[in-house]
């Protein structure tokens, strides 16, 4: 579950760490108080106004500005709230901006050249680790750097069954080339910034930048979190956080019925229960001549209501031109899975225009296959796995 800038803050700032203080708004109205309210809590008079979707690259695009003043505020607010915002990380359509992030300028006047630096916690999945990585060259996309100067990136491996050590921490803030009060700052910086992220049980934690100011102070001065949606059981307040707007219309209406499903942009859609066998659908659609169009787990209790609806969800992508449904049958017996799909192709009459192709196999697949000839419907059943990919080929064609 991906967060804003400003939630993201908010469970860093909860575990201790120095971040650039703000204050959401959904108006310019509420931009201008917001304003205020910061000015008189940290003597801003400059602010920093950022568009706040669920995507990278927001200055580029015209989503983050400077107010000098409060009638800036209301300006670039007024500006930026209802744009379609389009970022390197974001379609051609962009997203809609809701909402506004006001924050206190912290560059402090003569700072000509502050030191900005990138660091982000995630899970290197192939060595079964967290690590910290890490760049002077902060501010940047850290693809452009990793690109261009790869020698400026650093990793710290962190066994999880530890945690972070106090000599790492020193070890980032020596290699960040700080010293003196910075170097301590940092240490205390990087300690919180681990202990949020493990503690929060995310997937990602990535500030950039991370400013050292000139009175040698280190704050995030932006914050990009993804939870861990498996450990949201856990956190209940940070469940709460979820911004559905942003987030795929389809995708939310299949997590409400309790369907896995992942939207994608190939022309076969794929019903399966389980996912190493959805994985292995997408291959075999892949090998047949198509592209999967969507992950779609329904689990182990495909009745006929359930798989009614993963059909209507399937079939609002208008790219969909078949479907494969790939069912196991070990808990859920074929010849249920059968009559559901017999029953809802039924309920649904004409909004199924495209060809559907069912492979049942395990628990009563025979009986399955001879329900699906049997019905008088345009299904195509199959029981072999080759079988299944063959008349994928053929409806294709």
């Amino acid at each position: 579950m991906n967060l804003h800038e400003y939630q993201g803050k908010e469970i860093l700032a909860s575990f201790g760490v120095r971040i650039q203080r703000g204050i959401v708004a959904g108006s310019a109205k509420d931009a201008v108080a917001a304003a205020k309210q910061l000015t008189q809590e940290t003597g801003t008079g400059w602010h920093v106004i950022k568009a706040q979707v669920h995507a990278g690259g927001r200055g580029k695009g015209g989503g983050v500005k400077l107010a000098k003043n409060l009638q800036e505020v209301e300006e670039i607010a007024d500006s930026i709230i209802g744009m379609d915002l389009v970022t390197p990380q974001t379609s051609a359509e962009g997203k809609r901006v809701h909402q506004v992030l006001v924050a206190e300028d912290v560059y402090y006047p003569g700072d000509s050249e502050p030191d900005e630096f990138y660091m982000s916690v995630l899970l290197d999945r192939s060595k079964g680790r967290n690590m910290i990585m890490y760049s002077t060259e902060g501010g940047m996309d850290i693809e452009e750097v990793a690109e261009k100067t790869s020698h400026l990136i650093f990793h710290e491996e962190v066994d999880p069954s530890i945690g972070l050590m106090p000599f790492q921490a020193r070890r980032i803030a020596f290699n960040l080339g700080l010293s003196g009060t910075a170097f301590k700052e940092m240490v205390k910086f990087v300690t919180a910034l681990y202990k949020a992220y493990e503690s929060s049980d995310s997937s990602l934690f990535e500030i950039n930048p991370v400013l050292k100011t000139s009175d040698d102070k280190i704050m995030a001065v932006d914050a990009k979190v993804t939870l861990d949606d498996n450990a949201l059981y856990r956190h209940k307040d940070y469940a709460e956080m979820r911004d559905l707007r942003e987030e795929d219309p389809i995708e939310v209406e299949a997590k409400e019925a309790g369907l896995n499903f992942v939207n994608l942009d190939g022309n076969v859609g794929c019903m399966v229960n389980g996912a190493g066998l959805a994985m292995a659908t997408m291959d075999l659609i892949k090998m047949a001549g198509g592209e999967p169009a969507n992950f779609l787990d329904v689990g182990g209790t495909a009745d006929a209501k359930r798989v009614e609806t993963a059909f209507r969800i399937i079939l609002k992508d208008p790219n969909v031109k078949a479907i494969l449904v790939n069912i196991f049958g070990g808990i859920v017996r074929c010849d249920r899975v059968a009559q559901g799909i017999v029953d809802a192709y039924k309920n649904m009459g004409d909004a199924i225009q495209v060809p559907i192709i069912v492979r049942l196999q395990g628990t009563n697949a025979e009986i399955a296959k001879e329900l699906i000839d049997n019905s008088g419907l345009a299904v195509h059943s199959a029981i072999e796995f080759q079988e299944a990919a063959d008349k994928v080929q053929e409806v294709l064609k």
